[in-house]
């Protein structure tokens, strides 16, 4: 189907929680094929699927976005607070709700009768984003239901802190436990509220995952390459992709040699196996990730840029949208779509990887544009020396309104032979008629 259709299939596919994006992507490519006009189109979809009957969610499975859910979930903790609303005072209620696949916040604005411990069926309810996480929003139209005291875990086995590896870690998480290696550190000197302090920042890694951390209290005796046991650590997201916070009450040991783990520091400070593109496009965000794929096109926006000195916002005509006419500074950039047979997604590259990739620098495809008196010049030059080769990439995605997005820190023509990759292909193809 046609990428331009991408984003009002995801905007679907969040509306229609409970039905497959592959069976959306049918119905809607059907009925485009009559000439349905798109928001048409999409209004005949969202009226053929959407049900009087909420569909019944875990909290790790809450995305933003999600409508019309329900949750059987006990109240950990309820406020009731009053917030200045378009100017009008409004009373709303705040906290968290756990059931036994994690816990999150929420607020309610309609009155709640509700205690901490309560069980509850909550109907009719939506999740927006707070904080880059979930957090779910009951409304006026949304129904509380108190359910029997045994229905659920009890509040004290649901407040307890997972014990999680790295790959688990979600948006249902606000604290966790865990043991992993320090694979980076480094010391960066901050101010916070007009208090100079010094923060330790870096990677984390087990045989899952990577995550960055950041710890606001000196770690005694830990460096690269040691292993630590944390509990009660806090779990901030951003853009999907979460890091472990580590404070003055956070529990953090160091351990030795002698106890027997599932991974070492040398078995996890190793560079990420690719993945396919079509694990990728299902996390809402993913850190320290490679991936590789044939390059099937190079995106308009690629080439020489200008940037906002003020913000670094790429501007048009000298014109930033936020700082109004400035004296721009040269970029360069590609946007492309890379594609292994199990998905695509969209990689930025900065100027650095863009020079190693297009095989030309800023000041040679300046002097391009200048000898053929074209602005589009580089990009038409980018597409017909890019287009078809196969790259490999690594860095961060996250996922926005369009789709995901790969943010490259690295990238490599990979080196493995072309039998190989036939052979990883037939294998997908087996029994593909």
């Amino acid at each position: 189907m046609d990428k331009k259709f991408a984003p009002h299939i995801e905007e679907l596919t969040k509306a229609l929680g409970n039905i497959s994006r592959s069976t959306i992507e049918d119905e809607l490519e059907l009925l485009l094929k009559y000439r349905v006009p798109i928001d048409e189109a999409k209004r005949s979809i969202l009226k053929k699927f959407q049900n009087d009957s909420p569909v019944l969610k875990k909290v790790n499975d809450l995305a933003i976005g999600d409508k019309g859910i329900a949750l059987e979930v006990r109240i950990l903790n309820i406020n009731e607070k009053n917030v200045n609303l378009r100017g009008n005072s409004v009373t709303i209620f705040s906290g968290a709700l756990a059931d036994e696949s994690g816990l999150c916040s929420f607020t309610s604005w309609k009155a709640l009768s509700l205690n901490p411990g309560d069980a509850v069926r909550v109907r009719n309810a939506s999740v927006r984003a707070w904080h880059n996480r979930a957090e779910v929003s009951i409304g006026d139209r949304s129904e509380v239901e108190l359910l029997e005291e045994t229905y659920l875990p009890d509040i004290s086995e649901l407040s307890v802190t997972p014990v999680k590896k790295l790959g688990e870690v979600g948006y249902s998480d606000m604290f966790i436990s865990s043991v992993a290696a320090v694979i980076e550190l480094y010391h960066r000197d901050v101010n916070v509220k007009g208090k100079d302090l010094t923060i330790i920042e870096g990677v984390m890694a087990d045989e899952t995952s990577r995550l960055p951390f950041v710890s606001w209290s000196l770690l005694d005796g830990v460096d690269i390459g040691t292993i630590v046991r944390f509990e009660d650590a806090s779990v901030s997201m951003y853009r999907g992709v979460p890091s472990i916070h580590l404070n003055e009450s956070t529990s953090v040991h160091i351990v030795g040699p002698e106890e027997h783990l599932s991974f070492t520091f040398a078995s996890v400070n190793l560079p990420p196996k690719p993945l396919p593109l079509g694990d990728v496009l299902q996390n809402e965000g993913m850190f320290d990730v490679s991936v590789e794929g044939n390059i099937v096109s190079v995106r308009p926006g690629s080439g020489v840029i200008a940037r906002c000195p003020e913000c670094n916002r790429v501007i048009m005509k000298n014109t930033c949208r936020s700082h109004g006419v400035v004296e721009g500074i040269r970029d360069m950039r590609i946007k492309l779509i890379l594609d292994d047979g199990t998905g695509s997604l969209l990689v930025m590259l900065n100027r650095e990887l863009s020079e190693i990739v297009y095989g030309k620098t800023l000041q040679e495809s300046e002097s391009l544009m200048g000898k053929e008196m074209s602005a589009n010049v580089v990009y038409d030059d980018m597409k017909s020396i890019l287009t078809g080769h196969y790259l490999g990439v690594r860095g961060n995605t996250s996922k926005v309104e369009y789709g995901v997005t790969f943010v490259a820190k690295s990238v490599w023509v990979p080196s493995e032979d072309l039998d190989m990759r036939v052979s990883v292909l037939l294998e997908r193809l087996e029994g593909v008629e």
